[in-house]
This record gives structure tokens, sequence and C-alpha cells, in this order.
């Protein structure tokens, strides 16, 4: 009896690890776009124009990372989605829209990026 207790508390210790050690994969390897999911988010409420100026760097950072990823993995058409992210969101050759526009473009980012989770 005592040994199919302590063989039951040893598997769910295992299944406990497991799902910690995936988390933690999961968050080396996607810190720098939950980072950007999370300003993208922040994007649509009201800020002075340096958070939006932050927000331009870091998606064209991003995007640049993973337009290059995707390129390396031979997925084209993600690569060209987010080489045309990298061309909406960069910095020195701004875009000028309102910003409800910008909202949808920020939003429309965030779903982007959220996919690539997956």
């Amino acid at each position: 009896m005592w040994r199919i207790f302590s063989q039951k508390k040893l598997e769910q210790q295992q299944r406990y690890v497991g799902k910690i050690n995936y988390m933690k994969k999961f968050i080396n390897e996607n810190w720098f776009k939950i980072i950007v999911v999370g300003v993208l988010i922040g994007a649509l409420g009201t800020h002075p124009y340096s958070y939006y100026q932050f927000t331009r760097w870091a998606m064209t950072i991003c995007s640049v990372y993973l337009a290059y990823h995707y390129a390396e993995k031979e997925k084209k058409g993600w690569m060209w989605i987010f080489i045309a992210l990298t061309i909406l969101f960069n910095p020195i050759f701004p875009f000028y829209f309102a910003k409800n526009t910008w909202q949808v473009f920020d939003l429309l980012g965030t779903i982007l990026l959220f996919t690539t989770f997956f």
C-alpha cells in the first residue's frame, strides 16, 4: 500500500516538474515577444508620445527578429507578414496615422505576435 502511494506521489511530482520546465522553456524562448505584446496592449491607452516611440522601436526589433526566424524556417508567408510590420512600425521613416488607426495596427500586431506563441 505504501509503495503505491509513494509511486503516485512521485508521478505527481514528476508531472509538476515537467509543467514547470515547460513554462521555463516557453518564457525563455518568448520573453521579448511577451513584453512587446504587453507594450502593444498598453499602446491602446493614452500616453505621452515617447511611449509610442518606444512601441515603434520594440515592435520593429521584434518584427525583424521574427522575419529572420521565419525566413530560416522557410515559412515565407509569416516572413512577409513580419517584414510588413517592420515597415509599418519603423521608427526611422515613420508613417503618421490618426490615433484610432494606430490602435487598429497595435491590435493587429498583438494578435499576430500572440499567434507566434503556438
